[in-house]
């Protein structure tokens, strides 16, 4: 069945971004360090750069599934970029260049009406104003039979919420931010049932899998 997923880093503190998040600091301040664990992986190298280049293992082969069989991408506004209020124009595309790393449709969910646009190998945006349902549900129908992955700490907030989201990946690293955007803030007590599924232990980070009902 698919599923909609979510892979996410954080620090030992809580925080999968760190503190003042700009255009020049995307993930905040030190919040690079949190990938760092990636960034050396076969499987990262495949989908954002060259291919068969980079170390294999546990944490490459978590990587590797959470990555796989997706169909299509939900993300918050914050992650697709620093602009905040209406759009001034747009110009601005993501972080990522002509050639994101999804290669699917991403929907991105807004306040501020946007027209869609397209991008090189299969990337496509898509801006949603009618909250995280609808968002969920357009993604899924573009993905047909495959996952939809959902990014983004307010985004993954309100998705758990709404009783949506099936399975998260949260890798932990041994990295303190001291604040930030914390992951599971907002949440009522008892917002969904948590089941513990697997503990990876790689190189540099705990991989902990975690089903949602």
């Amino acid at each position: 069945m698919p599923k909609v997923k979510a892979q996410i880093t954080v620090s030992l503190d809580g925080y999968m971004a760190g503190p003042n998040q700009s255009e020049e600091n995307p993930l905040g301040e030190g919040g690079e360090a949190l990938h760092e664990w990636a960034f050396k992986l076969a499987s990262f190298n495949e989908m954002h750069g060259p291919r068969d280049e980079g170390e294999r293992g546990a944490s490459d082969d978590v990587l590797r599934a959470s990555l796989g069989n997706l169909g299509a991408v939900v993300m918050g506004r914050n992650m697709f970029g620093p602009i905040r209020g209406p759009w001034p124009d747009e110009e601005w595309k993501g972080w990522w260049g002509d050639d994101p790393p999804f290669h699917c449709p991403v929907y991105v969910l807004t306040h501020h009406a946007r027209d869609p646009f397209e991008l090189e190998n299969g990337n496509s945006f898509h801006f949603v104003t009618e909250g995280i349902e609808k968002a969920i549900a357009e993604a899924k129908e573009a993905a047909d039979d495959q996952d939809v992955s959902v990014g983004g700490a307010s985004t993954l907030q309100q998705t758990i919420a709404a009783g949506l989201l099936d399975e998260i990946v949260v890798t932990q690293v041994p990295v303190l931010l001291g604040g930030g955007e914390r992951l599971f803030d907002h949440l009522a007590a008892g917002a969904a049932t948590v089941e513990l599924a697997s503990v990876v232990e790689g190189a540099e980070a705990l991989h902990l899998t975690y089903r949602l009902s």
